[in-house]
């Protein structure tokens, strides 16, 4: 009798610690597989205001306050510009100086929380870069996708997608740029932002899924007069595109891709995200494991073999924690004649541009002239 009683208890013990962990398992993915669109990644810390005055605001001092180039500020109800680190500027020795370039919205006091984020700009292109735009449907499988549409003379346009963390107000960053080459440009809200149909299941699928929508944005451009198409996309808003273009029906008029911070291997950003959250390091395969059960995700790690056909921009860097800098260099080594790889040291995921504005641009500039 005792010798199955301990039996008993010693299962019953073992199911329990089973369940615990695939219940922490399934936590932890929920740090990708459900990321809120428009807040901030676990990746970014958040850092304390700790004064402004005439251009200036003196946050925590930590790597992500001395990042080089530009970035929005944001808080909860708030959103400033800021701009590079100011060393001549006096301040104590655990904060950092930034030019303050301007507050959007709310205000930021001291002892206020808040993040850098890539988005330097808020709103509509009309209400933040004064530029005319058309709201569009564009008809997905799962219900209307919210887009902002841009016109431009040229019968090539250009599709943006965000990733993980960012919504299109993203593609705000290089709408004057695309204004100025004259591209028409499609800015897409897909399954999950504010304002499209919610996931089926309600979780991000890194791609796998939400491509989808930006083939049906390639459709819907396709009936609008598009004779080519290039495919911008972030983050998630990579591997979308890169999915897209591997597999639409109407890839024949994808005519070339660019990709910043791609995300080319879900399990690596998973993990990444899921680390952020201080999960411990025993706990993190479970993640990996529950988000596959609760999306079907294929459990082989892609790397740098993703198929490619046409030429691409891929912008990433060594300072990515979330998608792995050398999995673009592996996808670049793999397809020499087709990729072109541009480096942004300092820059944190999906945020290249804001590092160094003007040589992004330029490189980007560089890339469309052909494809225009």
């Amino acid at each position: 009798m005792r010798t199955a009683t301990a039996t008993a208890a010693a299962v019953t013990a073992a199911l329990a610690a089973g369940a615990a962990s695939v219940a922490a398992g399934r936590l932890a993915s929920d740090a990708a597989l459900k990321a809120p669109p428009g807040r901030p990644l676990p990746t970014e810390p958040r850092l304390t205001v700790h004064g402004t005055a005439a251009g200036q605001i003196t946050l925590t001092r930590a790597l992500a306050s001395l990042r080089p180039g530009r970035y929005g500020l944001g808080g909860d109800g708030s959103h400033a510009v800021v701009g590079p680190v100011l060393p001549g500027a006096a301040h104590p020795a655990d904060t950092v100086v930034r030019r303050l370039e301007g507050v959007t919205h709310g205000t930021l006091r001291p002892g206020d929380k808040a993040w850098l984020t890539p988005n330097l700009f808020v709103g509509t292109p009309r209400t933040a870069l004064g530029l005319h735009h058309t709201d569009v449907e564009v008809p997905g499988e799962l219900g209307p996708l919210p887009a902002w549409f841009l016109p431009g003379d040229r019968g090539t346009w250009i599709i943006a997608a965000h990733g993980l963390g960012t919504t299109r107000e993203h593609a705000l960053n290089l709408m004057g740029l695309l204004h100025e080459l004259h591209f028409p440009l499609l800015a897409l809200a897909y399954r999950g932002d504010l304002g499209a149909p919610r996931p089926l299941d309600g979780l991000h699928h890194f791609g796998e899924t939400e491509w989808h929508d930006l083939d049906a944005a390639v459709r819907y451009a396709a009936d609008h007069g598009a004779r080519r198409i290039v495919l911008l996309g972030w983050s998630t808003g990579a591997t979308m595109a890169l999915r897209t273009a591997a597999r639409s029906g109407l890839r024949e008029l994808i005519a070339g891709l660019v990709l910043d911070s791609p995300v080319l291997d879900w399990q690596a950003t998973l993990r990444a995200l899921a680390a952020a959250r201080r999960t411990p390091g025993a706990l993190l395969p479970l993640a990996v494991r529950a988000a596959q059960g609760r999306t079907g995700l294929d459990s082989e790690r892609p790397g740098g073999r993703a198929r490619l056909d046409v030429p691409a921009l891929v912008l990433h860097g060594p300072d990515d924690t979330v998608a792995p800098w050398a999995l673009s260099r592996r996808f670049a080594a793999a397809h020499p004649r087709l990729v072109t790889l541009h480096a942004v040291p300092g820059a944190p995921h999906g945020a290249m541009w804001n590092a160094d504005p003007e040589r992004y641009e330029e490189v980007l500039r560089r890339f469309l002239t052909p494809l225009a």
